[in-house]
């Protein structure tokens, strides 16, 4: 074979990868933590559904990545109150705490309420950390925004600086299913929830701006399903899944509360709808890094109408619009570093 540059550095990686397994060092080597395979800022509403903290430990807990900015972003003020931002912020202090990572990225707080208008709207306190992370210039790993949420935050800094378009991929929990590839839940027709938080921010993210799009829309993000019997066996494992599976049973308590949840019918499972955030960012193949256990298609970005609802553009950018999630890697994953972290 002949080693050409390219294979050369291929080869000298493996060997670093091969030295630090044997030596148990997986998590500590070299490799991981001077070539990260990407800096991933983190939103998500995490004083919402629990899922988005789920998501949060398990990217604390990955090598391969740099998480650089945790941003709290808000709910709908019907949902979360009118400070859900600063609530979920909060909800994102006390996971670092149980996991011991004081030294982490403190986590800033978004905006309190959705973009009034495409023209009217201001700054908030996480636009400007997003925008100075999108600049850096001593940072060759490439930068991914992980959103779980509402496209508030990434919306408001591409508007306060358009420069960061090409610099940052968008890797987005959200939208609805696109009508070629997938029909929408059972029951009453209703906008994607991530979508509904913040209508205008995804008409500017998807309609205006160049930012890159990997999509993993609802009917993929559905797929990733947690069954109460492995709920319950994560709890036992150590602080992080008693911690998780307690904001689940706080929310469970909520939503009893509340008469059209409490006459639904019971299930077996929960959705980590969060979760393949890392699966599409952390768990990707070597040499070639890729999420190539989970599939997509490739199509023109489409304009996002008010409603919603996509309208086809020929001509637009091209985006991955993921159809599957690898939900046994994702989730064994997870519950293998909850464990290893327990130690």
């Amino acid at each position: 074979m002949i080693i050409t540059p390219g294979r050369r550095h291929i080869l000298k990686g493996a060997a670093v990868l091969m030295a630090g397994m044997a030596t148990g060092g997986w998590a500590g080597t070299a490799l991981t933590r001077r070539n990260p395979l990407a800096r991933v800022i983190i939103d998500n509403d995490f004083a919402g559904d629990p899922d988005g903290l789920f998501q949060l430990a398990h990217h604390l807990l990955c090598p391969s990545v740099e998480i650089p900015l945790i941003v709290g972003s808000h709910l709908p003020i019907a949902f979360g109150g009118p400070a859900s931002a600063a609530a979920g912020v909060a909800k994102a202090r006390d996971l670092l705490g149980v996991m011991g990572m004081a030294d982490r990225p403190a986590p800033i707080a978004g905006a309190e309420r959705s973009i009034a208008s495409r023209g009217n709207w201001t700054t908030s306190p996480a636009t400007a950390a997003i925008v100075r992370e999108a600049m850096r210039e001593d940072r060759t790993a490439p930068l991914v925004y992980a959103a779980g949420a509402g496209l508030t935050e990434l919306a408001l800094a591409w508007l306060a600086e358009p420069r960061i378009g090409p610099r940052v991929k968008l890797v987005w929990i959200g939208g609805g299913e696109h009508p070629e590839l997938a029909l929408p839940p059972p029951g009453p027709a209703e906008t994607e929830f991530n979508l509904s938080i913040d209508p205008i921010a995804a008409q500017i993210i998807f309609n205006e701006s160049d930012i890159a799009i990997w999509q993993a829309p609802r009917d993929a993000y559905r797929q990733m399903l947690f069954s109460a019997a492995e709920m319950e066996a994560l709890a036992k494992v150590g602080p992080i899944g008693r911690y998780l599976k307690g904001q689940m049973d706080e929310m469970a308590a909520m939503l009893a509360k509340i008469p059209a949840f409490a006459a639904m019918p019971e299930t077996e499972v929960f959705i980590l709808g969060d979760s393949p955030l890392v699966t599409l960012t952390a768990l990707m193949t070597p040499v070639q890094p890729d999420a190539a256990s989970s599939t997509y298609i490739r199509k023109p970005t489409p304009f996002i109408e008010a409603d919603g609802r996509y309208r086809d553009r020929p001509n637009g950018r091209p985006m991955r619009v993921y159809r599957t999630i690898d939900a046994r890697l994702t989730i064994a994953d997870m519950a293998a570093k909850f464990a290893r972290y327990a130690g």
